[in-house]
């Protein structure tokens, strides 16, 4: 019995630590940014669609990650606002209509991934951004048992680099990035 049960960790070992890949799931995704307004309050804006792929391959400490947002999704709490971050002067939607955060460069601290460095691209403009992961957990969904996992993340990084300067200093050329993520595994 000793023997069958060792061989079949030798042959099932190499299943196990293969790269896995998951797909973000858009119903609890949502970008969340955050600026200076005047000094006086911080302002908050989201995207409700965002797509992608994730793949963690934990046992190699490595990964990769590409995200989708719809940036016209914007939803900064009433139309007439949306439709001013849609314009030109911030994210140009009908010219940019996607932005992108690509990654196959993730820190792993023990078994859990705690950043992802990669590229975003907003208004045509790629840089390098990394991403700070926390929180992060995988476990069978409660309600379709599927294996999900999630993170919070945050970044942090400036709008005018991508060439989103309108109201700066008024509107802050700071940014803080913060998002909620989960990604169901893909059927193998």
């Amino acid at each position: 019995m000793k023997k069958a049960l060792a061989l079949l960790a030798c042959v099932t070992a190499p299943a196990l630590a293969a790269p896995v890949s998951y797909t973000i799931d858009g119903n609890h995704t949502f970008p969340v940014f955050e600026t200076d307004h005047l000094g006086f309050s911080t302002q908050r804006g989201r995207f409700n669609k965002t797509s992608g792929k994730i793949t963690l391959d934990v046992a190699a400490r490595k990964g990769s990650v590409e995200v989708s947002i719809d940036a016209a999704s914007i939803d900064m709490g009433f139309a007439k606002w949306n439709e001013n971050m849609r314009g030109e002067g911030f994210f140009n939607t009908e010219a940019f209509p996607t932005i992108t955060f690509k990654a196959d460069r993730l820190q792993f601290d023990g078994d859990k991934p705690v950043s992802a460095e990669g590229s975003l691209t907003l208004l045509g403009v790629t840089r390098p951004v990394a991403l700070t992961l926390t929180r992060f957990h995988c476990a069978p969904h409660p309600l379709n048992k599927r294996e999900t996992c999630g993170a919070d993340i945050t970044a942090r990084l400036k709008r005018s680099e991508f060439g989103m300067t309108k109201n700066i200093p008024s509107v802050s050329d700071e940014v803080r990035l913060v998002i909620g993520v989960e990604a169901f595994r893909d059927a193998p």
